[in-house]
């Protein structure tokens, strides 16, 4: 019986559109000055960014030096990681706190499909635990579900995990966040639009549906997990 629904966010729970053409291009126009202004708010982050670059720097993947007080710096370094499509904890942290603010500021509304609520209320009144599995920040989570068009949801999700667990293409990142959750695998459904993400999560014995959204890349032959285009089709 499946008592907890783990769920991925881009592609599954909110459009892709809503990520790539809103949310990262704001995080991207507001960098420069939010990290000029926050720099003394940054500081695990930059330490991070730190570690980062020394392998970058040392692998010549970034010919630029590092300079953990000049803003321009950091800012240049962290664009380079958006570029590089990097799953990086610390620029996730840092996109976090500026979409924070536009959320705060009334200048962000994140878009959730519309039978993301009757679904969350539908697994809440049988019972389960949903939580949230993304690579952005648990900060960033948070918001997309506060701020949603379809009304605060956060009251129906119990947990967030990002990149501390681990990558969400390795099969171990899972097994933690079965025993976070306090549930055998087998008992836990985890819904992604990613089929690297489904089969690490199968790996790690949960079971697996995979997200067909409006706007996702098409499914192609994949027929190791449930194909869904709805969470009403989710039990």
């Amino acid at each position: 019986m499946i008592k907890a629904i783990l769920l991925d966010i881009e592609g599954t729970t909110t459009p892709i559109d809503f990520v790539h053409r809103t949310l990262f291009p704001f995080a991207r126009r507001r960098m420069p000055e939010f990290v000029a202004e926050n720099l003394s708010l940054l500081t695990n982050e930059i330490e991070n960014l730190k570690i980062e670059h020394k392998e970058d720097y040392a692998e010549e993947f970034y010919a630029k030096e590092f300079d953990e007080n000049a803003p321009a710096s950091i800012t240049n370094y962290l664009n380079f990681l958006i570029d590089e499509d990097r799953k990086s904890t610390a620029l996730k942290s840092v996109q976090g706190k500026i979409w924070q603010a536009g959320y705060e500021a009334g200048e962000l509304e994140s878009t959730v499909f519309a039978d993301v609520p009757r679904a969350f209320a539908h697994w809440r009144e049988q019972g389960k635990t949903i939580a949230i599995y993304s690579s952005g920040s648990v900060l960033a989570q948070t918001l997309i579900f506060r701020y949603s068009d379809r009304g605060d949801l956060t009251v129906f999700i119990a947990d967030y995990f990002d990149t501390n667990a681990g990558g969400k293409k390795e099969a171990e990142s899972y097994r933690k966040i079965a025993a976070t959750l306090n549930f055998p695998a087998s008992e836990i459904t985890f819904v992604s639009d990613s089929v690297a993400e489904l089969d690490a999560a199968k790996s790690a014995g949960l079971k697996t549906v995979f997200s067909i959204r409006e706007g996702n890349a098409p499914p192609g032959e994949q027929t190791a997990h449930l194909n869904v285009k709805s969470f009403d089709e989710i039990e």
